[in-house]
C-alpha cells in the first residue's frame, strides 16, 4: 500500500490561504482525504469559524488517541519583503517555504499522513480523533473551544490527546510541552482633570498617578518558579495619553501589562492583587482610575507519566534526541484541551513561525511523520 506523503500534504495545505478566520479550502482537503481513508468527518462551524472533527472507530472506545491542530495562518504582511510567494509553497534548499509551513500546517500533513497510514492497524477498542481548527491565531472563541463543546453534546471523548504546535528551539526532538503558562492582560485607564500645564494645581494629571502604579506592577517579584515552571513575568506593554499638545494636562491615561503566571497563580488570584495595586495608588493620587482584565488561558500541567514517556520514547528513537519536558512559551489550544483529556505538544523547530520567509526543513517534515507513527502504535500497542 502506497504511504502517505506528508510533505505534498503540506505543500497543498500551504497553498490555501487560510488567514485566520478564513478557511481558504485547508479543511476542505483533509475532510475529503480523512473520509477517503474511512474516517468519519464532521464540520463543526461557529461565529464563521469553519472546524473539522474526524473519528476513525467507534465513539466512546476505551482508548481513543485525539490530535488537536490548526490550519489557519497569521497575515502574510507585506508580501514584497518574502523571497518566495507567501501561498506558493516552494520547495527550495531542502525547505518548503511558505506560510503556515512551520505553524502548523506540516505538523497537521504530518498526523493526518500517519493516521492514513496506519487506519487498518487500529484496533476495535481502540479509535482516532483528529480535530482541526481554524481559530488558533484568532481569539481562539470558536475554534477548539467549539470543536470541544461539540464532542461533549455528542458523547465523543478522548482519553488522551496530542498538541502538534513547534515545540523544538533549535533542532528536531528536542522539547516537548508539558504544560503551559497562563496568560492574562490587564487594560488600565486613570482619569482625572484637564487643565493648563502652567496652573498643574487647577488640574489633576492622571500621568504620574498612572506611572507609579506601573512602576509598583513592574518591580514586584510574582514568583520565584515552581516544580515545572520558570518564574511568572509581568510586562508593562503600552503607557498611551495621546496628547498632541505640550501645554495640556490631559484629562486621561491609559496603560497595560501582560502577566505569564505559572502554576503558583489563578488568574482570579492575580485580579485581585492588580485591583489592590490599583486602589492603593488612586487612594494616595486622588486619581479615578478603573482595570479591564481578559484571560486567555489558566497555567496547567500534564505531570510526567504515561502519555509523556510515551510520546518522549518516540522522539528518542526517531530523533536519537532525549526531549526535554517544558512548559515554556506562549499559549496554545492545549489550554483547552487540558480540561478534556492528559494533553502534551510535540512538533517540530519553530524557528520561523509567523516570520517572512517561514518554512520548514523538508527532511523534518518526514521525521515529524515517523514520531507520530510511533506514538499511534505505541499508543494502541
Amino acid at each position: 500500500m502506497p504511504q502517505t506523503d506528508p510533505v505534498d500534504l503540506t505543500r497543498r495545505l500551504i497553498q490555501c490561504p487560510s488567514v485566520t478566520p478564513e478557511e481558504g479550502g485547508a479543511l476542505v482537503l483533509l475532510e475529503g482525504l480523512l473520509t477517503e481513508a474511512g474516517f468519519a468527518c464532521t464540520r463543526v462551524d461557529r461565529g464563521g469559524v469553519a472546524n473539522l472533527f474526524a473519528r476513525l472507530g467507534h465513539a466512546g472506545a476505551p482508548r481513543t488517541l485525539g490530535f488537536n491542530g490548526h490550519t489557519d495562518v497569521v497575515p502574510v504582511g507585506n508580501t514584497g519583503d518574502w523571497t518566495v510567494q507567501p501561498f506558493g509553497a516552494e520547495a527550495r534548499d531542502g525547505y518548503l517555504w511558505g506560510r503556515g509551513a512551520t505553524d502548523m500546517k506540516s505538523g497537521v500533513a504530518a498526523w493526518v499522513a500517519a493516521a492514513i497510514d496506519l487506519a487498518a492497524e487500529i484496533p476495535e477498542d481502540g479509535a482516532l480523533i483528529i480535530a482541526i481548527t481554524g481559530d488558533e491565531e484568532g481569539d481562539a472563541t470558536d475554534g477548539t473551544k467549539a470543536l470541544l463543546d461539540w464532542m461533549t453534546e455528542h458523547q465523543e471523548r478522548m482519553t488522551a490527546c496530542i498538541v502538534g504546535e513547534p515545540t523544538c528551539p533549535n533542532h528536531m526532538g528536542e522539547m516537548m510541552k508539558i504544560g503551559r503558562r497562563g496568560s492574562m492582560t490587564a487594560n488600565f485607564t486613570a482619569r482625572g482633570i484637564q487643565g493648563h500645564s502652567a496652573y498643574p494645581h487647577r488640574a489633576r494629571n492622571p500621568v504620574p498617578a498612572l506611572a507609579r502604579l506601573m512602576a509598583r506592577l513592574d518591580t514586584h517579584v510574582l514568583d520565584e518558579g515552581t516544580e515545572h515552571f520558570d518564574a511568572s513575568t509581568l510586562a508593562v506593554t503600552t503607557i498611551d495619553t495621546g496628547n498632541p499638545a505640550n501645554n495640556v494636562i490631559p484629562a486621561t491615561s491609559r496603560a497595560t501589562v501582560n502577566i505569564r503566571f505559572n502554576d503558583a497563580h489563578s488568574s482570579e488570584g492575580l485580579t485581585a492583587w492588580l485591583r489592590e495595586e490599583m486602589e492603593r495608588i488612586a487612594g494616595e493620587t486622588g486619581i479615578e482610575m478603573s482595570m479591564e482584565v481578559k484571560v486567555s488561558g489558566e497555567s496547567f500541567i500534564t505531570p510526567p507519566g504515561e502519555l509523556s514517556a510515551l510520546v518522549a520514547a518516540a522522539v528518542k528513537a526517531e530523533t536519537g534526541v532525549t526531549p526535554e519536558m517544558s512548559t515554556s512559551g506562549g499559549t496554545s489550544d492545549a489550554r483547552f484541551v487540558k480540561d478534556h483529556c492528559p494533553v502534551v505538544e510535540f512538533g517540530l523547530v519553530g524557528k520561523t513561525m509567523h516570520q517572512v520567509d517561514e518554512r520548514v526543513e523538508i527532511a523534518q517534515i518526514q521525521q515529524l511523520k515517523r514520531v507520530y507513527t510511533r506514538v499511534i502504535r505505541d499508543y494502541f500497542a
